[in-house]
């Protein structure tokens, strides 16, 4: 119940002040794809489906695949700057303050990635509300790795205390963790 208060108030505070930053990114995104806003179909909480929304990184005409299935090459410059920075997460807290997803939390899959949902719903993962980060990413443990992400969530969400909430935060911010590999071009 506290963690959802914190994501309220922090989603929230980060909407408001973020936002000359979520216009001018979107603006710059605008000129680099024609399209900067990103939006697709992914496994929420209890399985149910939800709308992520993030910046666009990659060219448009790419295949909605998880990450580490996608080719280097499909990524923009400016997406690079977006991936590295983490910026292109900021959107997400929208989909926060929905109460769609959490800050911290299990990453969302998507529904094609059977084995990792699977591999989730077994340890119960998948009734914990998803998250912009957590363990596994402050890790650098991404969905090409089902079974150990998996593993990684279920343990997260066992230890998860308002120390860690605040801990996986700061480590995302201060640059732990690299996202999700992709396929070298």
């Amino acid at each position: 119940m506290l963690i959802r208060l914190f994501d309220i108030l922090f989603s929230l505070t980060g909407l408001v002040l973020g936002f000359p930053v979520l216009v001018v990114l979107t603006i710059i995104g605008f000129f680099d794809t024609g399209s900067p806003i990103f939006r697709q179909q992914r496994v929420g909480r209890d399985k149910k489906p939800f709308t992520l929304v993030k910046f666009r990184t990659m060219k448009p005409e790419t295949a909605h695949v998880a990450s580490h299935l996608a080719c280097a090459s499909d990524i923009t410059r400016f997406g690079h700057f977006l991936r590295k920075s983490k910026l292109d997460e900021l959107p997400q807290l929208w989909n926060v303050l929905k109460g769609e997803m959490s800050l911290v939390g299990p990453r969302p899959c998507l529904f094609n990635q059977q084995e990792l949902i699977d591999e989730r719903d077994s340890r119960g993962v998948l009734q914990a509300r998803p998250g912009i980060t957590g363990l596994a990413q402050v890790n650098q443990i991404d969905m090409s790795t089902p079974t150990l992400l998996a593993e990684t969530d279920q343990r997260m969400l066992q230890q998860l205390s308002i120390a860690n909430y605040f801990k996986y935060i700061f480590m995302t911010v201060a640059g732990k963790g690299s996202g999700d590999r992709v396929k070298p071009s």
